[in-house]
């Protein structure tokens, strides 16, 4: 399966334009494509690694990657998915945070001559002649067709202020200078980039004519990824500083059984053929699935040595609820509502995990409670007397765990 084909049945394209012309730069290894990362934080999180991962694939299949960082940009900020405009930074911060994705993109992607490229915007952004700029690229765009795009509705009714307004011009101007500079001739993003992206490739046919030939393409679950990065607690980072090796090892662990397959299709290199067998897997089969998820991950990006500690970290904590030191609490029958179940938050407090109910249930909500190892999803979750007939052990966070045992009447 070449590519083009293995990034479609992975789910990892949702559109482009030029499809045909698509296929076959990158099958045969001629795409020199860029994606962007605006430097907000001092560190890259789950939400940017789907994007860090396809980089990888298409560099593995003779493609050349450019990591754009938006040392420029950045001092803008990105309107898209936003309700709020971000935070304003200063050009020290973001020169930091700029040097600190570097660092950790070189787990993925391999630099240096005629290997990829790490790009600041910065060098063509920082130093612009405003009336110039505006001239030359400003009279390209349609207003009225930036007031359709998604990125831009979304805020029209909160207040959309002109400084954000232009971000839709930097992002197309970049690909612009990168075409130019660079013969960069496809870009990648996610879903929720489509409209910003779009107008990169316009401005290069418009400014160069015919011969200009510059493809968009984006990711099925981009803006997805943005969401996995996030979780009560804040962000879920690549640094191991931010998130340990373990947590993040963790994080990947208790992913939805709904989602197991999705995340190892679209974030793994394990064969395809590999992971379509796991479709048939289920109940315990389908943890098993999760611990390849969360192995696979964390060696990516901590290293073989980290996932294997976090691995029997994780398996030495779990089978400690598994002896007889584990603390216990029973229960019977009193304690079964008349449907003839007991919920998770009556067994949290009855256990000692929680004073209240409203504590449990906060606890839940946080993503903080499981069952076997499983994360409880539901507020509501209940269990009959049939769920107690083997071992259960029940969780709140990362040390305190229960055995819960029915007595008999």
């Amino acid at each position: 399966m070449k590519i083009f084909e293995e990034l479609t049945a992975r789910g990892l394209i949702a559109q482009t334009t030029d499809e045909p012309e698509i296929r076959e730069l990158v099958n045969n290894g001629k795409a020199t494509f860029y994606i962007g990362f605006d430097p907000t934080a001092d560190s890259l999180h789950v939400g940017h690694f789907m994007a860090l991962c396809l980089m990888k694939r298409l560099q593995m299949a003779g493609n050349r990657p450019i990591a754009l960082v938006g040392g420029g940009t950045g001092m803008i900020g990105d309107p898209s998915g936003r309700t709020d405009m971000r935070k304003m930074m200063t050009t020290e911060t973001i020169d930091h945070n700029c040097e600190c994705f570097k660092k950790q993109m070189s787990r993925f992607i391999e630099f240096g001559e005629d290997k990829a490229l790490m790009v600041n915007n910065a060098d063509w952004l920082r130093d612009l002649n405003y009336i110039e700029f505006i001239r030359d690229i400003g009279s390209q765009f349609s207003v009225n067709k930036m007031l359709a795009a998604e990125c831009y509705k979304q805020r029209l009714e909160r207040g959309l202020n002109f400084l954000e307004f232009n971000y839709m011009l930097m992002q197309g101007y970049d690909f612009y200078m990168l075409y130019q500079k660079y013969g960069c001739n496809m870009e990648f993003g996610g879903d929720d980039q489509w409209s910003n992206m779009l107008a990169g490739t316009e401005l290069i046919r418009k400014k160069l004519g015919k011969d200009a030939y510059a493809m968009t393409i984006t990711l099925l679950l981009n803006s997805e990824g943005k969401k996995m990065g996030k979780t009560a607690k804040g962000a879920v980072w690549l640094d191991p500083d931010k998130t340990t090796p373990y947590d993040f090892y963790q994080y990947w662990r208790n992913v939805g059984d709904q989602d197991v397959l999705k995340c190892l299709k679209m974030l793994t290199f394990l064969p395809l053929e590999q992971i379509q067998e796991m479709e048939k897997w289920e109940g315990q089969e389908l943890n098993q699935a999760k611990v390849i998820l969360a192995k696979e991950l964390t060696e990516l990006v901590h290293g073989k040595d980290e996932a294997e500690k976090a691995d029997v970290a994780a398996k030495a904590i779990f089978m400690a609820g598994t002896t007889e030191n584990m603390p216990e609490t029973e229960i019977d029958s009193s304690d079964f509502r008349e449907d003839g179940t007991v919920d998770c938050q009556a067994l949290l407090v009855k256990a000692g995990l929680v004073k209240t109910r409203t504590e449990g249930r906060r606890a839940i909500e946080q993503g903080g409670v499981q069952v076997n190892g499983e994360k409880v999803m539901d507020v509501k979750a209940a269990y009959t007397k049939d769920a107690f007939a083997e071992e259960f052990v029940l969780r709140r966070g990362k040390k305190n765990y229960r055995k819960i045992v029915l007595k008999e009447d």
